[in-house]
């Protein structure tokens, strides 16, 4: 991936460094960190986000060793620039498996997913918070959870549980989030991979 960084992005990280030094954050935090914001025009996600380090440092690593990204749902995956995507919530299989099992389309995708990928992938949330619970309840393995699912219904419970589970991840404590801000997430260590 050969990005051409457009001036009106310049210009947003201009006005948004001019607004807030982040200069104290870890490398990987501050990336993560300033995409959000960038992505989202909001100053709250400053102080709103979870990350940590060594996780991002981690998902970094698969990323470049080629590591499968899954997103929750196709506007997540629309975002993601550069890389393929796995997003089953749309196939027939996931309504079925759905239905069969009593739970939603996006938790049911996510257990297809799994069977396609396996341990290793990072993980992209930024929809429906059913589907990080389901994550978290699978020995998915993932080198990084991106858990930045929007709702009033079960978002900040869903990335709190995030939180709790160990698994290394990148939430935010309240019930904002979505699926732009998710892919930011994301594209912040696509470009760093693509920077170094």
């Amino acid at each position: 991936m050969s990005r051409v960084v457009h001036p009106i992005e310049r210009e947003s990280y201009r006005i948004l460094r001019s607004r807030v030094d982040l200069a104290h954050l870890p490398p990987l935090t501050r990336a993560v960190t300033e995409r959000v914001v960038h992505a989202s025009a909001d100053l709250d996600y400053v102080a709103d986000l979870v990350c940590d380090e060594a996780d991002l440092a981690g998902g970094l690593a698969a990323l470049r060793a080629g590591a499968p990204v899954v997103t929750d749902v196709a506007m997540v995956a629309a975002g993601i620039t550069g890389r393929e995507t796995v997003c089953p919530v749309a196939e027939p299989a996931a309504a079925e498996l759905a239905r069969a099992a009593g739970i939603t389309r996006s938790a049911a995708a996510v257990r297809i997913a799994l069977e396609r990928v396996g341990p290793g992938a990072v993980w992209v949330v930024g929809c429906a918070p059913t589907a990080l619970e389901e994550l978290i309840t699978l020995d998915a393995r993932p080198a990084l959870v991106v858990g930045l699912p929007v709702g009033f219904v079960g978002a900040a419970e869903s990335k709190a549980a995030l939180r709790a589970s160990g698994l290394p991840g990148v939430s935010n404590r309240g019930e904002k989030g979505g699926s732009a801000v998710a892919a930011a997430a994301l594209n912040a260590l696509l470009y760093v991979e693509e920077e170094q």
